[in-house]
């Protein structure tokens, strides 16, 4: 009789799968988990490798355990990584030889949430995110809602946060210094809790991009570029339908009359031509026309001259959601980034200066 209850016991060890001892394994989350919010410009042909070339593109979840891992492409990116409410830190995907970096572990038993931006450019390196790892038997719970306030930047390297984290202006431009989550654009959309879309390049122009030709080379700036999702990448044109911005922060004109030498006239019709694509798809979006803060002298006074003659064209049509906006000159006093960019504290001034002008222009 107890050769028979040994028997039994077995058998219904088998029919659980001999699950006795084993290890549970870790939750494998992937990309394509209706459960993660992406905001930004994001390819989604390969759905378990979501693509994207633009800073600020985010990746936000909720989920249970006490440990979270992500799994991305290898040498392509920085991200900053903000786990529930504590001090943001970067992550290292440019260096990284493995798909999978731990972010948190010993964190309490519970829900948590998790919020990835990707910091750097990325039309060279073309980042992909893969996933999350969680603990054994943890899975993802619903990511919190997203701000129903909306922001559009389309801008340069100054949106960009090129060579922020620098602290010699005379220094190149590197991956490493490059964090768009210090830029006026980011700081921004955060003290106004609103979420926000980028599409930015250092580099790039309305016209004529750094250094470029004298009547400019309109297949290479940013209104031939800024129909499609990714940066330089016509794979895919962007469905606009994914991101209605209530406003569009336009911060282009620093590259355009770079060198000394450029065509005035080329530039006002650029920024006429651009403002009216971009009334043609925002057809109820307040859009700001900025310039600044690199700019100065002649420079800053033929970007602003063919600014306003833009937005007076505008009002004059009827088109009263049209605006400007200009931020101060860097001086030097709050020292500069890689290649004399604005530094982190001029990027905070930046960001002091527009969140209450878009906060009283938005009633936010």
């Amino acid at each position: 009789m107890r050769k028979l209850m040994i028997t039994i016991g077995i058998c219904m060890l088998a029919m659980l799968g001999c699950s006795a001892g084993k290890p549970a394994t870790e939750t494998d989350v992937p990309a394509s988990d209706a459960r993660i919010q992406y905001v930004g410009r994001v390819n989604f042909t390969n759905p378990e490798a979501p693509l994207f070339t633009y800073p600020g593109v985010q990746i936000i979840a909720g989920f249970e355990g006490t440990s979270i891992r992500m799994k991305a492409k290898p040498k392509s990116a920085f991200y900053m990584v903000q786990i529930d409410n504590q001090e943001p830190f970067k992550v290292d995907f440019y260096q990284q030889e493995d798909t999978v970096l731990l972010l948190a572990e010993g964190l309490p038993e519970g829900k948590h949430t998790v919020k990835l931006m990707h910091v750097t450019e990325g039309y060279e390196l073309r980042p992909e995110f893969y996933g999350f790892i969680l603990d054994p038997e943890k899975d993802l719970t619903e990511a919190p809602a997203l701000s129903q306030r909306k922001i559009e930047f389309i801008g340069n390297s100054i949106t960009c946060g090129f060579g922020v984290e620098a602290t010699v202006e005379t220094a190149p431009f590197t991956y490493e210094t490059e964090n768009h989550y210090y830029s006026f654009a980011s700081l921004s959309a955060r003290a106004l809790e609103a979420q926000y879309l980028v599409v930015a390049r250092s580099g790039i122009g309305i016209f004529r991009n750094y250094n470029g030709p004298y009547d400019g080379k309109s297949e290479t700036a940013m209104p031939a570029l800024y129909d499609y999702t990714n940066y330089d990448d016509t794979t895919e044109v962007w469905d606009s339908n994914r991101f209605k911005p209530d406003v569009v922060c336009v911060n282009l004109g620093t590259n355009d009359t770079s060198a000394g030498r450029y065509n005035k006239t080329k530039l006002r019709e650029a920024y006429a031509s651009f403002l009216q694509k971009l009334r043609n798809r925002y057809p109820e979006a307040k859009i700001v026309m900025m310039s600044g803060c690199m700019l100065s002298g002649q420079r800053m006074k033929d970007v602003a001259d063919a600014q306003d003659a833009v937005v007076a064209a505008a009002n004059r049509r009827g088109d009263k959601q049209v605006f400007r906006f200009t931020f101060t000159p860097q001086d030097g006093s709050l020292g500069y980034g890689a290649s004399y960019h604005p530094s982190m504290q001029q990027q905070e001034k930046m960001a002091n200066e527009l969140t209450p002008f878009l906060r009283e222009l938005m009633g936010w």
